[in-house]
């Protein structure tokens, strides 16, 4: 069984790899894959896999970004640490899920469960219109309001009204329109994973910003990417190489 793993953290993919041939000695880890636009390419390259285990919260963006620009017929077995909704909906809908840290019993049971269904997916092609679906309610139902506290006061704020998130000195924080902060006990990854892909990007790891508060994106050194944004930063925001092309994508998809 050709085996490809889409995890962006370098020791988790290997603990997983090590994990799966510990499980299953004959599977072939085809290859490691961090991020979507790497993903993407890999699989309209080469021959998709018999299994894909694969996060949720990439470097680049959320996974299911990956559906929207390739057909995918693999099974897959998608990994996460949070999102309960996200892992209800997989597990309505026949995908199985491990959550992290990986551990021997849920590997082997994840595969088990592969095989138990490998008439179901030789036959995968007509349970995609089920995942695309799938992926469609998930991006679109967006977190609409984030409870943050303040000067004694709990105030619920509109995403709409959030031009970005970004991190400062390890904390995640809220910046709105009207130019106000509010720092929020969620990571980066974990903002992200709630909201709606079309609405958010995340640019690098320090900000996520939102479409709405984009004013202008210009070219910068190296194939990178300079954003200016309609409200104040304390910094320039800057798009790396890596990221460039699904970020102008993600400009473009809308």
């Amino acid at each position: 069984m050709k085996i490809l793993i889409v995890e962006d953290e370098i020791k988790t993919a290997r603990a997983l790899a090590l994990l799966i041939s510990s499980v299953s000695p004959g599977a072939q880890i085809a290859a490691s894959i961090p991020s979507v636009e790497t993903a993407v390419n890999y699989l309209s390259s080469n021959e998709q896999p018999d299994l894909i285990f694969m996060d949720v919260q990439l470097a680049d963006a959320l996974c299911f970004e990956i559906f929207k620009s390739i057909k995918v017929t693999s099974p897959v077995i998608f990994c996460t640490a949070y999102d309960e909704y996200a892992l209800d909906a997989f597990k309505a809908n026949g995908i199985d899920y491990i959550l992290k840290p990986f551990s021997r019993e849920s590997i082997s049971s994840a595969l088990s469960k592969v095989n138990q269904f490998k008439n179901f997916f030789q036959t995968r092609a007509n349970a995609l219109p089920d995942l695309e679906a799938l992926i469609s309610k998930i991006s679109v139902n967006g977190k609409k309001s984030f409870l943050v506290f303040k000067n004694n006061k709990y105030l619920s704020l509109e995403t709409n009204n959030i031009a970005f998130f970004y991190v400062h000195n390890d904390t995640s924080t809220i910046f709105t329109f009207t130019q106000e902060e509010y720092p929020v006990t969620l990571s980066l990854e974990e903002i992200h994973s709630l909201l709606d892909t079309t609405q958010f990007f995340r640019i690098n790891r320090q900000y996520l910003i939102n479409f709405k508060a984009i004013k202008e994106v210009e070219h910068y050194f190296a194939r990178k990417l300079l954003v200016r944004m309609s409200v104040p930063t304390t910094e320039n925001l800057i798009v790396g190489k890596e990221k460039s092309a699904l970020f102008l994508k993600w400009l473009e998809d809308r």
